[in-house]
């Protein structure tokens, strides 16, 4: 990814650790693409009806790591009290979507690496989390 060139090449200073913010930055990309694949591959399953919350968990996750992204790209002019409170919302949603996905993963082994997507992006926007002043 070019995370690290685009935020090295802007213009006004991230006030965060850079590292973090980059490994957040890829980790909530790859969150949303491994929660929208497993919600699809739910869909997908026989057994979908019994998959209905992870398949929501899925989606909302997506979303808020979508809406976390975005506003962790934005540099200009950042609220900290923003910040802190969507990365809190993202570790909530992380944490609750790999719990879920972990309840159904020896039987789905896309539930499997869709929890530890999600674990290592709530680790990920945790630890960013912790520099917020």
């Amino acid at each position: 990814m070019k995370t690290t060139e685009m935020l090295r090449t802007h213009p006004a200073a991230t006030g965060l650790d850079a590292d973090l913010l980059v490994r957040a930055i890829e980790s909530l990309a790859s969150c949303v693409q491994t929660c929208t694949a497993c919600a699809d591959a739910c869909l997908s399953e026989p057994t979908v009806a019994e998959l209905r919350a992870c398949i929501r968990l899925d989606l909302d996750c997506a979303d808020v790591c979508t809406a976390t992204s975005a506003l962790l790209s934005r540099l200009t002019a950042r609220d900290v009290d923003v910040t802190r409170a969507q990365l809190q919302a993202c570790v909530a949603a992380c944490g609750a979507c790999a719990q879920e996905c972990a309840r159904h993963a020896e039987m789905h082994e896309h539930c499997a690496v869709c929890a530890e997507a999600c674990r290592q992006c709530e680790g990920a926007c945790r630890d960013l989390l912790t520099t917020i002043a």
